[in-house]
């Protein structure tokens, strides 16, 4: 009887083991079906979206030609004054119109101020360049300051050869040769 009542006892265990260890498995939704959208068979309610940028979002509005306003600075509103090679003097009447509207439209805007970025082409070492186009910032800076604009209202940056296209084309480099004249809105 003991033999018996040993595999039965075995028999019973395995068959407990054997209902109770196979649970099933949980059911996962479809992933696509959670995405919201016109093919996905999600709904976008148009109310729910902005569709202006919030100032501290990192978003940046395109104006439209080139210009670009990311909330605090403005961008591509005022030409950039171009340098020739390995220079950093505004000796071009047509440069020096460039500073002189910007003079203007601090004038008419006195609650902005200007950030004059200097650039550098690819060539020369990233040094050397970071000393060229704060050469080239500080000139721009000085010739406005001659057109009677207020120090307060100016900052530099060099940014050297940082945004240049590397190997670039003549052409590419006359445009790296530049400062940018970048408008910082008031706060």
């Amino acid at each position: 009887m003991k033999l018996v009542s040993k595999h039965f006892l075995l028999l019973a265990l395995s068959a407990t083991v054997v209902l109770s260890g196979c649970a099933k498995k949980p059911v996962r939704p479809d992933p696509s079906s959670t995405l919201i959208g016109p093919n996905t068979g999600g709904n976008i309610n148009p109310q729910d979206v902005s569709t202006t940028a919030d100032q501290n979002s990192g978003l940046q509005q395109r104006l439209g030609d080139g210009v670009i306003d990311d909330g605090h600075t403005i961008r591509g509103l005022l030409g950039a004054v171009y340098f020739e090679f390995d220079r950093s003097d505004i000796s071009k009447p047509d440069e020096r119109a460039k500073l002189k509207a910007a003079k203007e439209y601090l004038e008419k805007n006195p609650d902005q101020r200007l950030l004059l970025e200097g650039h550098a082409d690819w060539r020369g070492t990233s040094e050397y360049n970071l000393g060229l186009g704060d050469r080239r910032a500080n000139a721009a800076k000085k010739y406005l300051e001659t057109l009677k604009v207020s120090v307060d209202k100016l900052e530099t940056l060099s940014k050297g050869s940082e945004e240049s296209k590397k190997s670039g084309t003549d052409e590419e480099m006359k445009k790296d040769r530049r400062v940018e004249l970048v408008i910082i809105k008031k706060q």
